[in-house]
């Protein structure tokens, strides 16, 4: 069908209402990622892909919004830049075109928005009908042709995993993982690595829009040093993730790893339980990959965590908006009170209500504990002696969450 040319009254609206959505506020763009997420399934369970889809979500609406700035009411083209980073991590993690239809919901949502943004500008009805016949088009056909580069690149890449060593220790790495039938030998001679001793896996990732995985690579290497593992097994899952498995490591050394990684390189690091064999192979990297999906769904500022740290908090938010709910009961003003509140209570809880002990942990005076603690009980609900072991749980919750506060309350 030839392609609609729109009066120039309405060629202006739509060029405002591009500025407008040009512009759009947060919570338009988390209401369009968040029924997007929702429909891909177990992609969104991963931090680095909830990340990699929510930029081509923000992408695909600049793109379209600029090109109606500059030419309103003409044919936007694909995006083709998006697809690439997109269509690569898919690929690379095994998942196939089928989550892209979550676009197509996303564009539902984008839609709707876009008609509110009409009405704002015009109440002339034949220029609604004018702006919204020729825009609903664009939409549509911009959203189908980027869907198309996309699915073209998925493809390419495909192509291109088949070849090479890592493609093969990848693809071995998952049938192990997947429990498929591959012997011991064929497995240990493709990866390089025994299967026969003690695992402790590892998720090194980062949502940084240009990975470098030579960066991740490295710190897998330095937490092999560093938990002074006498083997290790490191395969690219994706531009932005790797997988380790360190042999025969000592896990105890382990919690402070966080104190060697740098705030500033946006690298997080999930590191999963120590097993035997292969069960332990397996077991350990699903337990990695669940401690990496709870820290991308509590968006935590913790750089990194150990299964054993967060298996109770792990549980606890599977739910959310459940997990919130409880945090705020259970802590009433606390929960928003000052930081160092907080912490010396989660800290005294730790130590078994032993204040001195707690002090140590904290580097502070015995005396600053008791009267943060002190304060802390008249701000809770319920007395702490009374509560301790809900306090506990939902304080471990908010430091995870990476929850902010006021200014101090001391």
């Amino acid at each position: 069908m030839p392609w609609p040319t729109p009066s120039p009254r309405v060629r202006e609206l739509i060029r405002r209402g591009a500025e407008i959505a040009l512009n759009a506020p947060p919570e338009w763009l988390d209401e369009i990622d968040g029924v997007a997420l929702a429909a891909m399934g177990p992609v969104a369970d991963d931090p680095e892909l909830r990340a990699i889809a929510s930029r081509g979500t923000r992408a695909n609406l600049h793109h379209w919004a600029s090109a109606n700035v500059r030419n309103p009411g003409l044919p936007v083209p694909a995006n083709t830049e998006e697809p690439i980073e997109t269509a690569r991590n898919l690929v690379r993690r095994g998942y196939s075109e089928a989550g892209l239809d979550a676009y197509r919901l996303g564009q539902n949502i984008a839609w709707r928005r876009w008609m509110q943004i009409a009405f704002e500008l015009t109440s002339d009805p034949d220029e609604l009908r004018e702006m919204l016949e020729v825009t609903a088009r664009s939409i549509a056909e911009f959203v189908d042709a980027t869907i198309a580069a996309t699915i073209t690149q998925i493809q390419k890449e495909r192509e291109q995993l088949t070849r090479g060593l890592e493609s093969e220790r990848r693809e071995v790495a998952a049938l192990l993982l997947n429990g498929a039938p591959i012997s011991r030998q064929r497995a240990e001679r493709t990866l390089g690595y025994s299967l026969t001793q003690t695992h402790t896996a590892a998720v090194v990732w980062t949502t940084a829009r240009a990975p470098r995985i030579a960066e991740l690579e490295g710190i897998a290497e330095a937490l092999a040093r560093h938990a002074r593992a006498r083997s290790r097994l490191h395969v690219v899952a994706s531009a932005g993730t790797v997988w380790v498995w360190l042999g025969a490591a000592d896990s105890m050394l382990l919690g402070d790893f966080d104190h060697t990684l740098d705030p500033a390189s946006g690298v997080q690091v999930a590191i999963g339980s120590t097993g035997s064999d292969l069960d332990g192979f397996r077991v350990s990297h699903l337990d990695a990959v669940s401690t990496q999906q709870m820290m991308g769904r509590l968006d935590t500022p913790q750089r990194v965590a150990t299964f054993a740290d967060v298996e109770g908090v792990l549980l606890l938010t599977t739910d959310p908006g459940r997990a919130n709910r409880f945090v705020a009961r259970t802590l009433g003003r606390l929960e928003t009170a000052a930081p160092a509140l907080r912490e010396a209570v989660r800290a005294y809880l730790h130590e078994q209500c032993n204040a001195s002990r707690a002090a140590v942990r904290l580097f502070t005076h015995r005396n600053t504990v008791l009267r943060r603690v002190a304060r802390a009980d008249e701000l809770l609900p319920r007395p702490l002696h009374e509560d301790c072991v809900n306090v506990a749980m939902a304080l471990e919750i908010m430091h995870w969450r990476g929850a902010t506060a006021p200014s101090p309350d001391r």
